[in-house]
Parts: structure tokens; sequence; C-alpha cells
């Protein structure tokens, strides 16, 4: 079930109860691999995706860089006090789409930080924390493109990313409707804004923001525009091992005291109302009503 609407996050708000994320009792827990290997001396490693702008990116650093990159540096501090170790490391796993669930179930990652989204397939192999993010699909279209909708997509070539929900809804929405598209996987974001630039692709359908970030940083961003109403609406949120609760309790804690005492949102302007690099260009996005209505009852509680 995908999520569809802004009524989904007012009901989130609406079933919100402070111990929905409190993990189960210590005594019950199981050993966190994560906690244990950081204790041991290993290094904090953060699954990342390259070209996901703003949440995480290369820009001109060795090092990646983002939104969700830096509420990870957070959390990175966070252990770093919790556990009594001030000289705990940080390494960073460059992940594709299709890379970033294996990643944490296979133990290469500790955390995931990009723009991944929280959903209930996903949370069958996955926990997730607070919602940093809420976006939906559109289309990213070149500038002088008459399409406009869903509907307007009916025969033409429609490309999304290998691994992202973009990918599943349409194949969904194709069977359902009997559009008659082509559905064009991509390996990467990037990839498939040049299949539009390039003809190769009429849309490309894929989460707003994300959409958005790669046109602002395209040669010629308004070559390019965003279209259509939101097909879903979902929420992105960091992930990490299901069933690791002490890592679980510190992760939620921290996430819950950044959104009620408003630290977050100094980091979200940095990315959103800031001119970031590579370009220096400002994306001019303040926290949408729904985000806001949210973080009033902040929750890993996500329907759907």
């Amino acid at each position: 079930m995908f999520l569809r609407g802004p009524s989904i996050f007012l009901l989130a708000a609406c079933l919100y109860f402070p111990a929905h994320s409190q993990p189960a009792a210590r005594g019950n827990e199981a050993p966190s691999r994560v906690l244990d290997k950081l204790r041991a001396g290993g290094p904090l490693v953060i699954a990342f995706r390259e070209s996901s702008i703003p949440f995480s990116y290369m820009a001109s650093g060795k090092e990646p860089v983002g939104y969700a990159i830096d509420l990870c540096l957070q959390l990175a501090d966070v252990l770093r006090k919790e556990l009594k170790l001030p000289n705990m490391q940080v390494s960073y796993l460059p992940v594709s789409a299709a890379q970033r669930i294996p990643s944490i179930v296979e133990g290469r990652a500790d955390l995931q930080c990009s723009s991944t989204i929280n959903n209930a397939e996903r949370r069958e192999k996955v926990s997730f924390t607070i919602p940093h993010f809420i976006t939906g699909i559109r289309y990213l279209v070149k500038a002088t493109s008459n399409i406009d909708s869903l509907e307007d997509l009916k025969g033409k070539r429609v490309v999304s990313t290998v691994g992202a929900t973009g990918l599943q809804i349409l194949e969904q929405k194709n069977r359902e409707l009997l559009h008659g598209m082509t559905i064009l996987p991509a390996p990467t974001h990037t990839a498939a804004v040049e299949m539009v630039e390039s003809g190769k692709a009429d849309a490309f359908a894929m989460d707003d923001i994300q959409l958005y970030s790669l046109a602002a940083n395209r040669p010629d961003p308004k070559a390019l525009k965003v279209v259509g109403k939101f097909l879903t609406t979902d929420a992105l949120a960091i992930m990490f091992a299901k069933d690791d609760l002490p890592l679980k309790r510190l992760v939620d804690r921290e996430m819950r005291r950044l959104i009620m005492s408003r630290d977050i949102y100094p980091i979200y302007d940095k990315w959103f109302m800031q001119p970031i690099p590579p370009k220096g260009q400002s994306l001019q996005l303040p926290p949408s009503y729904l985000l806001k209505d949210f973080w009033k009852y902040p929750s890993d509680f996500v329907p759907g």
C-alpha cells in the first residue's frame, strides 16, 4: 500500500503516542550489533547516495554533504557521548538506490542517510527513525513539453531509478490504467535526468524534491520543469538495522529532541533555503505544511 494524500500524515499525528517509538524494556533486548562494534573501536559507517541533492551528495570535497548527512552527524555525536567514545570515527559507504537496503541488512553500513522512503515493504527488512522530510512523486520534463499530468503520459517513455519506489509505482499505475507507457530503468538519478534532456525519455518520475534539486544543478536548469499532482505522499527517514532496539532508542530520542527543540530548523534552512554547493544555488523550499504538522507530534509511525 502506497501513502496518498495529506490526510495520511494528519492521521499519523492523531495516532501518535509517546511510547510508540520507545523500544521494549532493556531486559528483553537482544544485543546491538552496531553499539557493540562501536564499543570495540569500530567506526560508525554511514551509507549515502552520491547524487541525492540536498540530502546526500558529493560536492567538492572527499566526504558527502547534505541535509541527511548533517542529521546523521548529529546522531554520531550522540553516540559518542552516550557510549563515552570521544574518538569514535565515522566512515562513509556510497550506495546506489538498489544497494541501500542490502548495505544495512548485510551489516556493511550502520545508518543509511539519504532520501529513503519509509514504507511497509521496507520495514519488513529494516527500521526507520522519525521522518526528516515529506515528499511525493511527480514528473520532470523538458520546459517545452506539453506533459502536465499522469494522463498525459499515455504511450510515453517514462524513466525512474532502479531501486526507487517510483519505478514500482509507475509499473503499478501502468497496469491499472492501461496507459501503455514504456517504463525505462536508470541506474542513477543523474542518468535519468540525462535521458529526459537527450529525448530518450519523455518524463522522469521521482520524489519532487529530488527533481527540483537535480534540475537546479543541471547546466541549464530553465530547460526543465516539474509537473503533475502528487502521485504519492511519502515520508523520508534515516534507515538502520531491523530490531536493533538499543540503537533505535538513541536515534529516535535524538531525532525527537532535534524536532521538539526546533534545532532541526536551522539544519533544514541550511539545505533548502540557503545557497548550497556545488553551484551556490538555493532551492527556496520552506518546510511544507505536511512536514510542520507531522513534526508537531514527532513519531516513527508512518501508515502504509
